[in-house]
């Protein structure tokens, strides 16, 4: 984290653009083995998503603030942050279809209704992960659904992976996680879990 805050963005940018030309087609992006078994993009992609770019804001500031990050980094013992991905419980509710998008136009009534199927599982407790959504007020159960590119129902889906994860002792992470790559909160360790959940 020391090292990426010396880089800019386009120094980053370029870094990876070599590590990637040197690599052969269909491999070039280095996956760690959560992204595999999650279908999440590698944290070195800085397009579709910008992934690498999300890194370089987030993970440095985590870092800067002294936090601690189980199993990665020791800081603050009050502090801590896990790393949860919200297509990764989406799925477990609605399988692979599409829930959002950033493009006004594609915002259609059908993603709207897999908003509404994944808030509903939700509220209900009726997904794998059991736990159960109560909203402060009912408005925000409307903007759940309503929100077309989905960022409150992803942050509410992380909430819930964190809930799922602080049940859980050591956070629910491998007991042989690799300290270098971490892991996503919630993904199953093998292949097979991950297939009969439909992630």
């Amino acid at each position: 984290m020391r090292q990426l805050q010396t880089l800019d963005r386009a120094n980053l940018t370029q870094i990876l653009r070599d590590f990637c030309t040197a690599r052969p087609v269909g491999s070039k992006f280095a996956h760690r083995t959560v992204d595999t078994l999650a279908r999440s993009s590698p944290s070195m992609k800085w397009v579709n998503p910008p992934v690498a770019y999300m890194l370089h804001e987030g993970a440095t500031r985590l870092y800067q603030a002294g936090i601690t990050l189980p199993g990665l980094h020791a800081g603050d013992p009050l502090r801590l942050a896990l790393e949860a991905y919200p297509a990764l419980a989406a799925r477990q509710v609605i399988g692979n279809a599409s829930y959002k998008s950033d493009t006004r136009a594609k915002q259609t009534a059908e993603r709207r209704a897999r908003r509404e199927q994944i808030v509903a599982a939700l509220l209900a407790g009726r997904h794998p992960l059991g736990i159960t959504l109560k909203p402060a007020a009912p408005q925000w159960v409307e903007d759940l659904v309503e929100d077309g590119s989905a960022d409150l129902l992803d942050a509410t889906l992380c909430l819930i992976q964190a809930a799922w994860a602080v049940q859980r002792r050591g956070y629910g992470l491998p007991t042989d996680m690799d300290a270098l790559e971490g892991w996503i909160i919630t993904t199953p360790t093998d292949q097979a879990a991950t297939n009969v959940n439909g992630m």
